[in-house]
């Protein structure tokens, strides 16, 4: 490595207040400023309000928010275009594009769709039209949901985080059956499992991520730059492939 260290740049991060969890008010200074004390150059940021409260409110917050903040990367929450809440796929598409979005998550179980079901369809479609990748926590998907979504659209890019402790087996079977699917870093609990899916996968598929502020990002930061792993996997899960997947040049930390 580096003496300045591999650029990091975060897959899963938020803005906004959340109501029932003491992490802080969620405000952009708050969030640099934690950047920075942990070295992330850049994050892929949410907003608490797209995922407990409407979507589109959300969504058309968030652009406010990171407005003039070129560290601070949009992403949007999809919904099934099925009760018209975030307007057409296509609809909801063209103004994330529009709007400079990055990425798009989902959380099929706390907003109450089938992520692997026909009412998802098309937006996943123009999703992955648009090349944008899909996230999203493994509480909120099961994993033959996640390999049928990736098999149903084999252009869309996949990024599950969240993972917690003991799923290898379930993760190495679908990263063996498709090419699509990624994992972020946030609560990746098996011991040695970061090495052990670099070995049996490459660094390719894996994608730095820290799930702050609900989780300390100094959990993901340990967990990679303290790992087994050369610079080069180093240097790839902590900027390299998210900037690939996100088709832009990494910032400098």
């Amino acid at each position: 490595m580096t003496r300045r260290g591999p650029v990091l740049i975060d897959a899963d991060a938020m803005l906004g207040r959340h109501p029932a969890r003491d992490v802080g008010a969620g405000g952009v200074a708050e969030a640099l400023a934690s950047m920075d004390r942990f070295g992330i150059s850049e994050a892929l940021v949410g907003h608490t309000l797209s995922w407990l409260h409407d979507p589109h409110t959300g969504n058309r917050a968030l652009l406010e928010l990171v407005a003039g903040q070129p560290r601070l990367l949009p992403c949007w929450v999809m919904l099934p275009d099925t009760c018209a809440e975030t307007g057409t796929s296509a609809e909801f598409v063209s103004a994330a594009l529009a709007g400079g979005v990055r990425a798009v998550r989902a959380y099929p179980v706390d907003h109450g769709y089938d992520l692997a079901g026909v009412d998802a369809t098309p937006v996943l479609e123009a999703i992955a039209r648009a090349g944008l990748p899909l996230l999203l926590d493994a509480a909120q998907t099961t994993w033959p949901q996640v390999e049928a979504v990736a098999v149903a659209h084999p252009h869309l890019t996949v990024v599950v985080g969240g993972l917690g402790y003991r799923v290898l087996r379930q993760v190495a079977g679908v990263l063996a059956r498709t090419d699509n699917v990624h994992l972020g870093l946030a609560n990746l609990s098996s011991h040695c499992g970061l090495e052990w899916l670099v070995e049996r996968f490459g660094e390719q598929r894996l994608v730095f991520g820290t799930g702050a502020p609900t989780r300390d990002p100094a959990e993901a930061v340990t967990r990679l730059l303290w790992s087994e792993l050369d610079d080069g996997a180093v240097s790839a899960i902590g900027g390299g492939n998210l900037r690939s997947l996100l088709r832009k040049k990494a910032r400098a930390a």
